[in-house]
């Protein structure tokens, strides 16, 4: 197990995909989240993933651990998650010593855009791209968890 610090930010602008170097599609959903604990369960491509993640005390910095699993074992625990299904593509995009790893989303989330980046500490500098909007770390409605259950298209108009 480790402690994942990560920052998570809007994006403005598609530009990001030139200097993408890999993008794959993610399906994901949680089996459970309580208390700020979740279990989620991926598929990336064509491999399965399970992860459990700690709560966060400011929204940048939690325990994470996280394990491989059969394909077929993923796609059997997808229909028990709760709420949606999270569908998007990732982009990992190198910036710096650091790469983003920028999120399309598709489905019930069509048109968020967001880039995180994983730091070593929470006071790591790293370099913003012209790209990067808005910081969204610790705001609980960009959560992947959180728009299973209130997806994007429900509240985008209240923010614009």
């Amino acid at each position: 197990m480790h402690i994942e610090t990560e920052r998570k930010f809007l994006v403005k602008d598609l530009t990001f995909k030139d200097s993408a170097v890999s993008s794959s599609r993610i399906a994901q959903g949680y089996v459970a989240h309580d208390g700020g604990n979740t279990v989620r369960v991926r598929i990336r491509d064509s491999r399965g993933i399970l992860t459990i993640k700690g709560p966060s005390t400011n929204g940048m910095s939690r325990l994470e651990w996280e394990k491989d699993i059969p394909l077929q074992d993923a796609e059997d625990l997808l229909p028990l998650c709760h709420g949606g299904i999270i569908d998007k593509t990732r982009y990992i995009v190198p910036c710096g010593k650091r790469f983003f790893e920028v999120d399309v989303f598709h489905g019930d989330n069509e048109g968020l855009v967001m880039a995180e980046i994983e730091l070593g500490s929470e006071d790591e500098a790293f370099e913003k791209p012209a790209w990067l909007g808005e910081e969204v770390t610790g705001d609980k409605r960009y959560y992947n968890s959180y728009l299973t259950l209130r997806p994007y298209k429900t509240w985008q108009e209240a923010i614009s």
